[in-house]
């Protein structure tokens, strides 16, 4: 579950900036603005280890947030409630409060701007440029033209109480898991012909995936399925992965996988994923969460279930 912060008070001169920001202008020949002043400006931290949020909610437009989730890099995007810009590529800037005249703004970049409530996604070097300008008391803004006049549409990020819940986000973040739950429901441990042996980074991602699925109460079963190449008989295909399955499944159990959750299995060279052989060695590792409609199909003449 995660825990939902609001952070209140003054972070000194910003107020002034967050009071001017919320303004709409009835001349069709300037911007249309949309910012939260500093009666209604805050943010907001929702904490999990799986994923670390600063949400600001903005007057007449929707929401502005970061993001972190785990495994990745912080991120940045905007919801809209209406679609008020129109799709196609937008400025963004970080400039100076109009109480701080002589700052020259600084460009960020052009965004894309798209149809949908996620209207605006941004990636990590433009998020960590936008998070360190509110820090300095400035508000990282986007303009793009209107999707029903002429003018343009600005919203604007107000840094009124962003120092100290941005302090405790980072706080958050090192708390992050190493992965995240796309990064490895479906994972592969290759194998060297006729080995079964476990290199270093394939235990790292199998110390992921114990640390994920111990943190994640949801997954109620994780797959381990053995493969070989096609080189050699059958039956010594079948019986080594066999054996790389074991060496995966318990390696799992000793790292503290619940055994319980466990499905392994071996398919020999029934499955191959590719023409060449190195790609054929290998285990995968599926994890499945409660209400999740498992990818199986029936293994022909094996009696067990198999996908991928």
């Amino acid at each position: 579950m995660r825990n939902l912060k609001r952070r209140s008070g003054n972070d000194g001169g910003a107020g002034i900036a967050g009071a001017l920001l919320l303004w709409t202008c009835a001349s069709p020949t300037l911007a249309a603005s949309y910012g939260a002043g500093i009666e209604n400006s805050q943010w907001y931290l929702s904490e999990s280890v799986f994923e670390c949020s600063l949400v600001q909610e903005v007057p007449g437009f929707g929401r502005a947030v970061f993001s972190h989730r785990a495994g990745e890099n912080l991120a940045f995007h905007l919801e809209s409630t209406v679609a008020l810009m129109k799709p196609g590529r937008g400025q963004l800037v970080v400039e100076a409060p109009v109480w701080r005249p002589g700052v020259a703004p600084r460009p960020v970049g052009p965004v894309s701007v798209s149809d949908g409530q996620r209207s605006v996604s941004i990636g990590a070097r433009e998020a960590n440029i936008m998070a360190q300008g509110l820090l300095q008391g400035m508000q990282p803004t986007l303009t793009r033209v209107s999707r029903y006049a002429q003018e343009p549409v600005r919203v604007s990020l107000s840094n009124v109480n962003f120092s100290a819940p941005f302090s405790d986000y980072l706080q958050c973040v090192s708390g992050l898991l190493p992965v995240n739950y796309d990064q490895i429901r479906r994972s592969r441990v290759p194998f060297a012909s006729g080995g079964a042996e476990l290199s270093e980074a394939d235990r790292t991602l199998l110390d992921n995936i114990v640390t994920y699925v111990r943190a994640d109460s949801t997954i109620e079963r994780v797959l381990v399925d053995g493969h070989s190449d096609s080189i050699g008989s059958r039956i010594d295909n079948r019986a080594l992965s066999e054996e790389r399955a074991s060496v995966v499944a318990e390696y799992l159990k000793a790292q503290g996988l619940d055994e319980e959750l466990l499905v392994v299995r071996s398919h020999g060279d029934q499955f191959p994923v590719s023409r060449r052989h190195r790609d054929n060695r290998r285990v995968t590792i599926r994890l499945q969460r409660q209400g999740e409609r498992p990818e199986l199909q029936q293994a022909s003449g094996s009696g067990a279930s198999f996908s991928g």
